[in-house]
């Protein structure tokens, strides 16, 4: 007899030989998802991330780190590299990624208010949910973050 997660796994076979069509579901999830590495850099994206996010219109934002990518009003006023801001030891995004990764812990659901710039260089408040969570490939590890605006 299969168990739920055994269900669960197979119920995604059928794209397990697509790039393609896993590109596409990534693409069309309303939340942004994205993939840090060990130095909090993007190394990967989806489309929504740049339409709730970017403050620049066609930026490449990969290799980035977060706070920069994202338009964190603290990294952009203080001119500092995210990380090295005074705001950034008290970052719940910062927090909960650097929990995942060195701790292996899962973070699920939480919300943050923090301000953002915009494509119009406007600065705004925006409330985020948002979840972590630590994987392996091959030999490196890497933090899945996915980010919904509730805006």
């Amino acid at each position: 007899m299969k168990n739920n997660l055994t269900l669960a796994r197979d119920s995604f076979d059928f794209i397990k030989n697509s790039k393609d069509f896993l590109s596409i579901v990534l693409d069309n999830i309303p939340c942004a998802v994205f993939l840090l590495d060990k130095d909090f850099r993007l190394v990967a994206l989806n489309d929504a991330f740049k339409t709730i996010f970017s403050n620049k219109k066609d930026e490449n934002l990969l290799y980035r780190r977060c706070g920069e990518a994202i338009g964190c009003a603290h990294q952009i006023e203080e001119q500092k590299q995210c990380g090295d801001t005074t705001k950034c030891r008290n970052c719940e995004l910062r927090i909960a990624a650097l929990s995942s990764y060195a701790d292996n812990k899962e973070i699920y659901n939480e919300h943050v208010v923090r301000p953002f710039y915009n494509f119009k260089n406007h600065k705004i408040d925006k409330e985020l949910q948002f979840s972590t969570r630590l994987f392996h490939y091959n030999t490196e590890k890497y933090i899945i973050v996915i980010l919904e605006s509730n805006e």
